[in-house]
């Protein structure tokens, strides 16, 4: 009888251990742990150490040594469950959430201080629609209000984003899409207008259209020096939007047939024009609050001016110098309480940007949509 020899079953590889992958976000047990371990005991021994051992008082120097201590006992912490690469993770990781909630803090703090000195005049309804032309610094907070400064604000505004938006797109898209000879002199020359302080605008208004052609002090000439550092930003901004737009869609257009000029009004300035507007508000935030060009060219006055072409005009900014400047607490009352509504427009302004030019490339409203179907209904 043959006997049958077994054979043996094959051998299967074990599966490679794969490394533990680092998480990039979230919030894990494990580094709620440690962040309460380290801030526990940098309070702990920043208390011990700084208050009691150490011959140190103040509360920055607290703050900054509780803080070294606390990214010291995280680090510590974090060796224990992780590589070095996972604890440097979390170093930068802690570092830079706390930049951050500086940042906001800083940001909070700025708003709610404002509000609080200045919302017993926001309490006041005279304190929209009046003016301080019959009224001194002394009056008291039903009496008088920021109109006045309002209205030479928007008009300033307006008159210095008419200038200076057309002429910071036109030369963004010059220099990028055109890229002509004068390209790199305009470069320099923008780059160089950006570091202007807003003072040497004024001064440089001042000395042109006042002296040099004689026109009087007006929200016209502040409009025009705030233009002057508006034109740099917005430009600076547009070009770093429109270069990124994708070149395939440049590409595209214009082996479609288009010329240079249909590609960058049909194709180039729609993708980009949510940069675009963030380019505007950039420029708007870095004049709405300047005062010195204001107070040299368009004069303080406390009546109303609509005409912003002749004679003086105030503004929310120069509103607010006058009065932190006087020696009385209702008049700093005042103005803070236009510190706030200054706040209120900016927020404002940021609001109705973002809503309409935050629609994004290609997506089509509801009016664009209602005419295409009567154009398609009328050619079927």
């Amino acid at each position: 009888m043959a006997t049958q020899t077994a054979v043996p079953a094959p051998t299967v590889p074990a599966p490679p251990t794969l490394p533990e992958r680092l998480r990039l976000g979230g919030i894990s047990p494990d580094l709620t742990l440690h962040v309460v371990v380290a801030l526990v005991g940098s309070l702990s021994l920043a208390w011990l150490l700084y208050e009691r051992l150490i011959p140190a008082t103040g509360t920055i120097g607290f703050w900054i040594f509780a803080y070294a201590l606390f990214l010291t006992l995280l680090v510590a912490a974090s060796a224990t469950s992780l590589d070095w690469l996972g604890v440097l993770d979390r170093l930068i990781g802690a570092l830079v959430a706390t930049a951050g909630l500086v940042m906001i803090s800083a940001l909070v703090g700025i708003v709610v201080f404002t509000f609080v000195h200045g919302k017993a005049a926001l309490s006041h309804w005279n304190f929209f629609h009046d003016t301080m032309a019959y009224s001194g610094p002394d009056a008291p907070l039903g009496e008088g209000g920021i109109f006045a400064a309002m209205v030479g604000t928007f008009e300033q505004v307006a008159i210095s984003a008419a200038v200076s938006v057309p002429l910071g797109l036109a030369t963004a898209v010059y220099l990028s899409e055109v890229r002509g000879r004068l390209a790199r002199l305009v470069r320099i020359v923008v780059q160089a207008m950006t570091a202007v302080p807003t003072i040497v605008a004024g001064l440089f208004i001042y000395s042109l259209v006042i002296l040099q052609m004689g026109h009087e002090r007006s929200g016209l000439a502040a409009a025009l020096a705030l233009s002057v550092s508006m034109v740099p930003v917005v430009i600076t901004t547009a070009e770093v939007v429109l270069r990124l737009v994708p070149n395939g869609l440049r590409e595209a257009s214009l082996a479609l047939g288009t010329t240079q000029w249909q590609t960058v009004w049909r194709v180039v300035l729609p993708t980009a024009r949510p940069g675009l507007v963030t380019a505007v508000l950039l420029g708007v935030a870095r004049i709405i609050g300047e005062t010195s060009p204001v107070l040299l060219v368009a004069g303080s006055t406390n009546e109303l001016n609509y005409d912003p072409r002749h004679g003086p005009q105030l503004s929310l900014p120069l509103f607010v110098f006058n009065g932190l400047r006087t020696p009385i607490d209702v008049a700093i009352t005042r103005a803070f309480g236009a510190g706030v509504v200054l706040l209120a427009l900016v927020v404002l302004f940021f609001a109705l940007a973002r809503i309409i030019g935050g629609r994004t490339p290609g997506r089509v409203s509801r009016r664009e949509q209602r005419r295409l179907a009567r154009t398609l209904g009328a050619s079927s």
